[in-house]
């Protein structure tokens, strides 16, 4: 078993030494709890990872990585395009820039604790959610192109939300390098109604309590007390992302014959950064994520109009909007010299340190929010940054609490009604069209998020800034 020949390094780090084809190391992070429990198959895949071409440091799993399409989820790695590195769709997964924007309210608990079945059913009349639904509005081909390489700033021009929302996104709303000529015609095509959507799935639209301040200065920063009402929009790319991924992991399978690149698993099908295919990759993947960024920056708009019908005197900001699910161009010191490197994180975030050029201005002293969603009825967190996260995994850390179970699984141990009924006698409401849609997302079908989120600080990958509790849970 792989998991015997994993040595602790560091705390809640976990090494395994390079072994057959593996050109680093895999290390990755938990606690002694996460690493009994975790699968030999989420090892597997990191090894798999180690063994690509260009590979820098080492193959990384975050304390809630799982099994994903070739690379884990939960899985970091950079590749150096100067030494044969390599880009690969499945190192970046199917739902492109699948992200959560959190946006403050001004509200407290008690302001809100009256008309909270009333704001529930205005959020579900406004937010379209669920597998195939669809959203009102409708772009032809030119505005499809210009959405997919403007981003959230396209959705800001046409009257969804302010500069102030851009300014605390990621990339500041809109990922350079995007060209929609890459993206097929069936991929523009699916996302003909699904701007402004949830989704399904793991995807959701939560009000959220803030229960616990861990950090008072990073929280003071972030305008964060207890108390505090915020809205937390999980979601991405929708069937446009699903489609790039599916039209270019072909591609790519050919292109790693091509290039001499020897797959130890059909679903790593990667090409070398500066080939064609490569490039064309990057520049349909900057399309996906743009229009996560304009979706959920459409979503932020509904929510507010929302809120104003029961809330006068709301006034929803942005307080931070990051994705997972993305390979980006990064710059970093690698035995003593600054590379440029491409990052892939699948089910992982970004997490700059304090005074990082990226950052927004009212941020650098804080570092980055890192919005670690939960699942119905468990808590979230609100993370920031740490220095030492720049050397530890180029910057990374977990993005949720990880499955822990098949959603096929959660179907056959749950109902969904049996879990609303549950939740609402903890007081929280949760609004969906599926029944088998909560069964699938069932608490006890993922990891401790708690757990996932202390081994990440204990591991300094990031720091604990807040808690959050559910009130309100919008599903697909």
């Amino acid at each position: 078993m792989l998991k015997e020949k994993l040595k602790q390094s560091a705390k809640c780090q976990w090494r395994l030494e390079p072994f057959g084809d593996m050109k680093v190391p895999a290390i990755i992070f938990g606690d002694r709890s996460i690493i009994a429990d975790i699968d030999d198959n989420i090892i597997q895949q990191a090894v798999n990872v180690a063994t690509l071409p260009g590979i820098v440091t080492a193959s990384y799993a975050m304390p809630d990585a799982h099994w994903g399409y070739g690379f884990p989820i939960g899985g970091v790695a950079a590749f150096d395009p100067e030494k044969g590195g390599v880009v690969s769709a499945g190192g970046v997964g199917f739902d492109i820039s699948c992200g959560v924007r959190t946006l403050k309210t001004g509200l407290t608990t008690d302001s809100i604790a009256v008309n909270k079945r009333e704001l529930a059913e205005a959020l579900f009349a406004a937010i379209p959610a669920g597998l195939g639904k669809g959203g009102k509005i409708t772009l032809d081909q030119s505005q499809t192109d210009r959405m997919l390489t403007e981003g959230a700033a396209w959705a800001v021009q046409k009257g969804y939300g302010t500069s102030q929302d851009l300014e605390h996104t990621e990339e500041k709303g809109r990922m350079a390098g995007a060209d929609p000529k890459y993206v097929s015609q069936q991929a523009k095509n699916r996302q003909k109604d699904q701007m402004g959507t949830l989704g399904s799935g793991n995807h959701y639209l939560e009000v959220q309590k803030v229960t616990e301040v861990f950090d008072k200065k990073a929280a003071d920063i972030f305008g964060l007390s207890e108390g505090d009402i915020l809205v937390s929009i999980h979601c991405g790319s929708r069937g446009l992302g699903h489609q790039i991924a599916t039209d270019f992991l072909s591609k790519m399978v050919t292109a790693a014959k091509k290039h001499g690149i020897a797959l130890p698993d059909k679903q790593l099908a990667c090409a070398p950064i500066k080939s064609d295919i490569g490039q064309q990759y990057l520049a349909a993947m900057n399309c996906g994520i743009n229009f996560a960024l304009a979706n959920r920056q459409v979503l932020t708009e509904l929510t507010r109009r929302a809120f104003a019908q029961i809330f006068s005197k709301a006034e929803l900001t942005t307080l931070y909007d990051v994705s997972h699910n993305t390979c980006k161009a990064e710059k970093f010191q690698v035995n003593g010299k600054t590379r440029t490197l491409y990052i892939h994180r699948k089910g992982a975030t970004r997490a700059l340190a304090r005074n990082n050029p990226f950052l927004p201005e009212d941020f650098k002293s804080a570092g980055q929010p890192v919005i670690v969603g939960g699942t119905m009825g468990t808590a979230s967190y609100i993370l920031a940054g740490t220095e030492e996260g720049i050397q530890l995994a180029f910057s990374s850390a977990c993005h949720g609490a990880g499955r822990a179970m098949s959603r096929k699984k959660a179907t056959r141990t749950w109902h969904g009604k049996q879990i609303i009924r549950e939740l609402a006698g903890r007081e929280i409401i949760i609004m969906s069209r599926s029944s088998k849609g909560v069964a699938e997302e069932a608490p006890g079908a993922y990891k401790d998020v708690t757990a996932v989120v202390n081994a990440t600080e204990k591991a300094a990958l990031a720091r604990k800034v807040v808690k959050l509790e559910p009130l309100i849970c919008v599903k697909g």
